[in-house]
């Protein structure tokens, strides 16, 4: 594991368990088995740490959409795929998102602005999905398809106040009941 990666791991579990405002920089530094000089040489701040820790998940969340949206399948299909998908791996980097939407206040006015931008990027190309099919007359079109992205991510960003890791489903059936709800919604 690279020093930057060490260091992700040991500020995501700190954070996930105290709290961002609760952690000293020495204390991500120890827990990594670094020095202070090693973690900022890549991280300006434990603001950026924060932002890193999102960042992080959420660009390999785009990618993955990506993927999904521009497969030659029907868009029911890639829009299903791409909604159990983001579940999936919300839950699995369940600490990431919960630290990010606990602290998101700590950051710096620019760090929040750039977060907000990359989540809305990545909002607008499945709502793109969903404009996709309602064109093509496969999903209804009398709800804004806006409106649908919200609901759905509402949904998914409520995960941390719900989920247990120990609970009956698996993260790819709570994935798969959510995205159906989500098609079930869109049906004509």
């Amino acid at each position: 594991m690279t020093v930057p990666e060490r260091l992700i791991e040991a500020a995501t579990e700190l954070f996930a368990a105290k709290g961002f405002d609760r952690v000293a920089v020495q204390e991500i530094v120890d827990r990594a088995g670094v020095t202070k000089g090693a973690m900022y040489h890549y991280f300006g701040s434990k603001d950026d740490l924060l932002s890193e820790i999102y960042g992080g998940v959420l660009r390999m969340q785009t990618e993955r959409l990506e993927h999904f949206a521009a497969g030659d399948a029907p868009v029911a299909e890639r829009l299903h795929a791409a909604a159990v998908d983001v579940v999936v791996t919300s839950i699995e980097n369940f600490d990431q998102a919960k630290v990010y939407f606990r602290s998101a206040d700590h950051l710096t006015e620019d760090k929040r602005r750039e977060v907000r931008a990359e989540r809305r990027r990545y909002h607008e190309r499945f709502r793109a999905l969903v404009e996709e099919g309602q064109r093509d007359g496969v999903f209804r079109a009398d709800v804004p398809a806006d409106l649908t992205v919200h609901y759905f991510f509402g949904t998914v960003h409520h995960l941390g106040t719900w989920y247990s890791p120990e609970g009956p489903l698996s993260a790819k059936q709570i994935g798969r009941h959510f995205a159906d709800l989500l098609l079930a919604s869109l049906r004509p």
